[in-house]
């Protein structure tokens, strides 16, 4: 599956034009989609430099991107007359996302299952469910 990721406020806490502390489990998650066989892109709003810095934050923990901020690696303006920013990708991860950033493990799991958020939510409230089943009171 290709899936596009931000980065400041989904991979890193927001302190742009800084880096900000990296959200918890967000490049291990990474590493293991990468695992997986997806393919990362880098979906950030950075430019030049920022994006640079950006890029090898990731890659110096190991989380190396397919492309960054666009389809593949080769796909520049120059190539395509027709460029557009719009990524063809079946997932985005982003902290802009309606309702918010789940956390990396919840990210894992719809993935991994390919899920949506309401089925994997409908498998966390069964789960409650089930462990308070268990308590006699």
């Amino acid at each position: 599956m290709n899936i596009a990721v931000d980065f400041d406020g989904t991979i890193v806490e927001h302190r742009y034009p800084e880096i900000g502390k990296e959200r918890p489990f967000a490049t291990a998650t990474l590493r293991k989609l990468i695992e997986d066989g997806h393919r990362l892109i880098l979906w950030s709003v950075r430019e030049g430099e920022l994006l640079e810095q950006a890029v090898e934050w990731c890659k110096k923990r190991g989380v190396v991107f397919y492309a960054v901020n666009r389809d593949f690696e080769e796909d520049t303006p120059e190539r395509n007359t027709s460029y557009s920013r719009k990524l063809k990708v079946q997932m985005f991860i982003d902290d802009r996302n309606v309702g918010g950033l789940p956390d990396w493990g919840a990210i894992y799991q719809i993935i991994s299952k390919r899920i949506t958020y309401d089925e994997y939510l409908a498998q966390q409230d069964d789960q409650h469910k089930k462990r308070r089943r268990l308590w006699p009171f």
